[in-house]
């Protein structure tokens, strides 16, 4: 069976992060390395493109609060888009956000060196949905108020 490089699983937000997702700094875009004499000439970075989409690669950095493992609690998020993509949520803490990903797929992959490596994944996105809109706690919490309410 053959996979092709770049496929990704689909999989729902709340099954990748059962207990959210913090998105630390800004989103920026993701760059091509760029070498020395490209530097010094003055050229401009050029943006990475999604080989599978077409669509322009940006990046971010999250953290997930349920992992026990430090090295592993922060990561990186590719963003798929034609324009750089903004959360819709507040600041909870200078530089960071709570948010929720649409269009999440992981694909698999080997991380780390030498006799120390794991397996780790590459999260990729679509867009950014409120964080709570989709989550677990939101949805039993609407339930249980609707439930309230009908009593």
């Amino acid at each position: 069976m053959a996979i092709t490089k770049g496929f990704g699983v689909e999989i729902a937000f709340d099954q990748a992060c059962p207990q959210g997702l913090v998105m630390i700094g800004e989103v920026t875009a993701d760059t091509e390395y760029q070498s020395r004499e490209d530097r010094t000439a003055g050229r401009p970075a050029r943006q990475r493109v999604d080989e599978v989409t077409g669509k322009r690669r940006w990046k971010a950095t999250g953290t997930a609060p349920d992992e026990t493992k430090a090295k592993r609690a922060s990561f990186e998020i590719a963003l798929l888009a034609c324009v750089q993509l903004v959360p819709a949520t507040s600041e909870a803490l200078p530089g960071m956000r709570p948010i929720e990903l649409e269009g999440l797929t992981a694909e698999p992959k080997v991380a780390g060196k030498g006799e120390f490596k794991y397996e780790s994944y590459v999260f990729r996105a679509t867009g950014f949905e409120a964080a709570g809109s989709g989550s677990k706690s939101a949805r039993s919490a609407t339930a249980g108020e609707a439930a309230t309410k009908a009593a």
